[in-house]
């Protein structure tokens, strides 16, 4: 039996945003090592169509906004593992975004996750563990991405002073690199296959991380219980280049 095994075995996992992508990788692989396994997703219909199919509970969401949220989470009982993956990608200038689109940055990654911590409240057990998600952007912005770096830095931070906050419970962050994952066909749509190449030529790697890689990196912040305010680089070297 691995560490993962024993430590996840009968625990319960919730996954915010769980229902594609990274998230859904989380989930399959928690669930295959014995957790009991919550999703949660923004798409009711979806949602539950995931969840039936994989053998996990479900709740829908919107988590910007708290009032639902706190419906959502009124009946969970505890939770031990806690994955904050919910997040679209917000991109433009801030001299010609809507200011209103940009501030979706925040409310999805701080706000959002802030509000679902809240909600749980003392149903994180006491040796929970609570894993953020940011991403490279945190440290090498691109043009129309500023508001989405802030954002992801500010993850980090949060998570470092959540550390402290929530002891004895654990608080990481994994940051992806570049993630062959649903939200970058959303993203790129037909241009994804020739970005994912381009990518893949550029990294020490020469190639970008699956959703399971990703996900195999949130399952060892679950699983190691002496971790607590650091961030992982799950991105193939992309911050060297």
């Amino acid at each position: 039996m691995t560490r993962a095994n024993h430590i996840l075995k009968d625990k319960h996992v919730m996954i915010v945003g769980g229902s594609s992508g990274i998230g859904l990788a989380t989930a399959k692989q928690a669930k295959a090592v014995g957790a009991t396994v919550t999703i949660i997703g923004f798409n009711p219909g979806n949602t539950e169509r995931i969840a039936n199919e994989n053998g996990f509970k479900w709740k829908a969401a919107d988590i910007t906004k708290q009032e639902t949220i706190e419906a959502a989470l009124s009946d969970v009982q505890q939770v031990d593992h806690l994955v904050l993956l919910a997040g679209t990608f917000v991109a433009g200038t801030i001299l010609e975004a809507d200011i209103d689109y940009l501030h979706k940055a925040f409310d999805e990654r701080i706000w959002g996750a802030l509000y679902v911590i809240r909600s749980l409240g003392e149903k994180l057990s006491p040796e929970a563990s609570i894993t953020f998600t940011s991403g490279v952007l945190a440290d090498r912005p691109t043009p129309g991405t500023a508001i989405l770096a802030a954002a992801s830095s500010a993850v980090e931070a949060l998570a470092r002073g959540l550390a402290l906050e929530l002891a004895p419970r654990r608080v990481n962050t994994v940051s992806p690199g570049t993630t062959d994952s649903p939200l970058l066909s959303k993203s790129l749509g037909s241009g994804k296959e020739a970005f994912v190449n381009s990518m893949s030529q550029k990294l020490p790697l020469k190639r970008v991380a699956t959703t399971d890689q990703v996900a195999s990196a949130i399952l060892f912040f679950m699983a190691n219980e002496i971790i607590t305010g650091e961030t992982l680089h799950v991105d193939g070297g992309q911050r060297l280049i």
